[in-house]
């Protein structure tokens, strides 16, 4: 069963070394069921080559390839078309929301993190849901009830959209998914008039209970390592980085 969490996760983050899951079944099927229970698990010890992430994909799934090809380079380009592809910080969000479906698990692979800064944190979105339920029902029910709209339109050819609730339930009342990403967000006009103000209102609270110090999980990844997550329930974000050295990660997406 899953178990939500906050900041008090940095002390037992569920981690494998990628050589041993890879000849021990029975601690992948462990490292697994972490990842099921918490929504992300970190493996280390993986080669330091460009596309050794996919090695980790292989040994649960398949790469779901998208747009951005088998996986993405995660470094600072000049005349960036994705602020990722940048050394700013980023908010905590999920990635692809303009995708449907969405991918649905996410791993990010180091390959070079010598720059000041660049660490990730991870939140867990089902816990900032439930926190949000907690503190209004009705804020909650304003962000299950009704479509948000996402898009992407950088790459040339790729026009991508979609009209999905920030908070997805089951039809049961279950919390499945978040979505929840600014830089993604498109003109929110699903929204009736009279309920337009307390949305807005729902939505700047949800981005608070997520932005707050005490839901996230923060590490720095070294080369070789790598974090895995549950993109339909963990956000992840980063802190800016400078100075000497680089950061140079990839990513790609796996089926869960």
């Amino acid at each position: 069963n899953l178990k939500t969490w906050g900041k008090d996760m940095s002390k037992s983050i569920p981690n494998v070394d990628y050589k041993s899951a890879k000849f021990d079944k029975t601690l992948l099927l462990q490292w697994l069921k972490s990842l099921y229970r918490y929504g992300f698990a970190k493996m280390t010890g993986g080669k330091i080559e460009s596309g050794s992430l996919i090695q980790i994909a292989e040994l649960f799934g398949y790469v779901r390839e998208t747009n951005y090809g088998k996986w993405f380079e995660v470094k600072l380009e000049v005349n960036a078309i994705n602020l990722a592809y940048t050394n700013l910080g980023l908010q905590a969000h999920t990635d692809n929301p303009y995708r449907d479906p969405v991918p649905t698990i996410q791993i990010l692979y180091c390959l070079e993190n010598s720059a000041k800064g660049g660490n990730s944190t991870l939140v867990d979105g089902f816990h900032a849901a439930m926190r949000l339920k907690d503190e209004s029902q009705e804020y909650f029910d304003l962000l299950s009830k009704y479509c948000a709209r996402f898009e992407y339109k950088g790459d040339k050819g790729v026009h991508l959209q979609s009209r999905l609730p920030m908070i997805g339930l089951s039809p049961d009342g279950e919390i499945i998914a978040i979505r929840f990403n600014n830089r993604s967000a498109a003109p929110i006009t699903d929204v009736p008039y009279r309920d337009m103000e307390n949305y807005y209102n729902a939505y700047r609270k949800f981005s608070e209970i997520i932005n707050d110090p005490s839901m996230a999980v923060h590490f720095k990844l070294e080369p070789g390592e790598s974090f895995v997550v549950d993109n339909t329930r963990v956000l992840h974000s980063r802190t800016a980085y400078s100075g000497s050295g680089n950061r140079w990660l990839q990513g790609c997406y796996v089926d869960k």
